[in-house]
């Protein structure tokens, strides 16, 4: 199996969410996005405080397929410097690991 991952966006509104969701899902580059709403982030942009709702994208992949992900995301994502955090899942059950693992595998 190759190593599962994590991938880690923020999204401003919740269209915008689910169209990069659904297409990460179809394209089989993601597993699974949970879209994980009500966050508030606060960040410094060119130079000011910015405070400002957010949802959350948690994106299940496999480590072979992040730069395919990252690629289609960056497409997607409609800010001029998308989040793309990706982060390693270290452990698990394996029947989900496994499950993972075959979403994302091109189809033949």
């Amino acid at each position: 199996m190759t190593a599962p991952v994590i991938v880690l966006s923020a999204v401003g509104a919740p269209p915008d969410a689910e169209r990069i969701a659904r297409a990460l899902v179809e394209e089989r580059v993601a597993a699974c996005v949970n879209i994980v709403p009500g966050i508030t982030s606060i960040y410094r942009w060119k130079g000011t405080v910015e405070q400002e709702p957010e949802l959350m994208l948690v994106i299940k992949t496999i480590g072979e397929r992040v730069e395919l992900l990252k690629a289609r995301l960056l497409e997607l994502h409609p800010y001029e410097l998308p989040e793309v955090v990706v982060i390693p899942i270290v452990g698990g059950h394996g029947a989900y690991l496994a499950w993972l693992e075959e979403q994302v595998r091109p189809l033949s």
